[in-house]
């Protein structure tokens, strides 16, 4: 199985390289993949002591930024690697404030690649989030005496494990990882059933991230004079689905006012020519006598979203419509807010989790969605429920972090 491995990991770099010729995110993943070897051997010496968290994308970061952030306060001295898959996790945290040492692509899982990429240094605690696994990595950080622990982690029924030819998988896993931190009962027990009993429910150390929301400054420049006193209806990382239901509420409702913040920028041209009277929020402070007048807002800067949710009386989280998956709906939820998203997230168990306590709901069209959102922005009671039950969705989940760190250090 593991010459079957050899070749999978041959055609996923030849297919990246093929499509790197007509996607540029691709392109820019291939690319980056080239300069890790150099930024590790610029910032590290062998001698130094390494805390490596890997994730694949971005909400993997954040799920385990909140564990990286407690060991680096336990071992100052360590120097921290943080490693991606995918260039949309790279991208956007690359460009903030962080507390790595070194950011970097994930080397192709090759053996020779991964062995010269790990001498560089001495990795003494290893993690990866939630199911992103290498199986040469693995095997020679186990091999170099490694820690190796997954942080909420999650197994569903579709995984090459619980396949017929997943055995090899599997063994790859108990002879490799020391622990699995699971996020749900059910992902617990899946991993139970094939043997990978090194395991212990922990929870989503995402809701320990977005508690932390609340207690900092949220305050957006324009955004309150914008608002005034009317009721203020979010849609986060929006995608054409999210802005098609837009559409129908401007029409339908003209009192609310409708902050639109795209998954992707390059959206904002479009928005702008559906929306030909929106303020785009890079030329507010150009226009401050026409922000009380406008209906719509145009977030065409990155890195507000998180915060423009504390404004919010409803929000609509965008990615759940499509195959490109659900983004997260916790950030809005932890400021008591009801959340309206589509029903594609089978890697989310956290929308089921929201909709089951009535602090948010899915649906399986855009246009029965954004009827919802109309009927919530005139019956304040259910809107006050929803609200209620969100915060207390929050409220209600362990302090994931502490109980990993628990292990972790004992």
């Amino acid at each position: 199985m593991s010459f079957l491995y050899n070749i999978f990991i041959s055609l996923l770099i030849f297919g990246m390289k093929v499509f790197a010729l007509f996607n540029d995110k691709t392109k820019k993943g291939v690319e980056g993949r080239k300069q890790s070897l150099n930024k590790v051997k610029e910032s590290f010496s062998p001698s130094d002591k390494v805390i490596w968290m890997h994730a694949a994308s971005l909400g993997e970061y954040e799920q385990g930024l909140p564990v990286l952030e407690k060991l680096k306060e336990k071992y100052p001295d360590y120097k921290i690697l943080v490693t991606f898959f995918s260039p949309s996790g790279y991208e956007n945290v690359i460009k903030k404030k962080h507390i790595a040492d070194v950011m970097c692509y994930l080397p192709f899982d090759k053996k020779r690649t991964v062995k010269e990429f790990i001498s560089q240094f001495e990795t003494k605690l290893f993690f990866t989030v939630k199911y992103d696994y290498w199986y040469h990595l693995l095997a020679a950080l186990k091999h170099n005496g490694a820690k190796i622990y997954v942080i909420s982690a999650l197994f569903y029924e579709r995984q090459a494990f619980f396949t017929s030819y997943g055995k090899w998988f599997v063994k790859q896993l108990k002879k490799n990882v020391d622990w699995f931190f699971h996020q749900t009962e059910f992902s617990f027990a899946l991993a139970k059933s094939i043997g990978l009993g090194n395991s212990s429910v922990t929870g989503d150390t995402r809701f320990d991230r977005v508690k932390q929301l609340r207690v900092r400054d949220n305050h957006v420049d324009f955004i309150s004079e914008f608002l005034g006193d009317r009721q203020a209806l979010v849609f986060g990382s929006s995608w054409q689905a999210e802005e098609k239901m837009a559409a129908v509420i401007w029409q339908k409702n003209r009192n609310v006012k409708i902050i639109i913040a795209p998954h992707d920028l390059k959206r904002v041209s479009h928005l702008k020519q559906t929306f030909p009277n929106a303020l785009l929020y890079s030329e507010i402070r150009d226009t401050p006598s026409g922000i009380p007048d406008a209906q719509l807002l145009i977030i065409d800067s990155i890195g507000l979203l998180s915060k423009l949710y504390s404004y919010a009386d409803i929000a609509v989280v965008g990615g759940g419509f499509h195959d490109a998956g659900l983004h997260n709906i916790l950030e809005a939820a932890t400021f008591g807010v009801p959340v309206v998203f589509g029903n594609h997230y089978r890697k989310n168990p956290e929308a089921d989790d929201l909709t089951a306590f009535n602090g948010g709901k899915s649906f399986a069209e855009e246009y029965a969605a954004a009827d919802f959102v109309l009927f919530l922005l005139n019956n304040k009671e259910e809107l006050q429920d929803m609200s209620d039950n969100a915060q207390k969705f929050i409220d209600g989940k362990p302090d994931a972090t502490k109980l990993i760190l628990n292990k972790i250090l004992s």
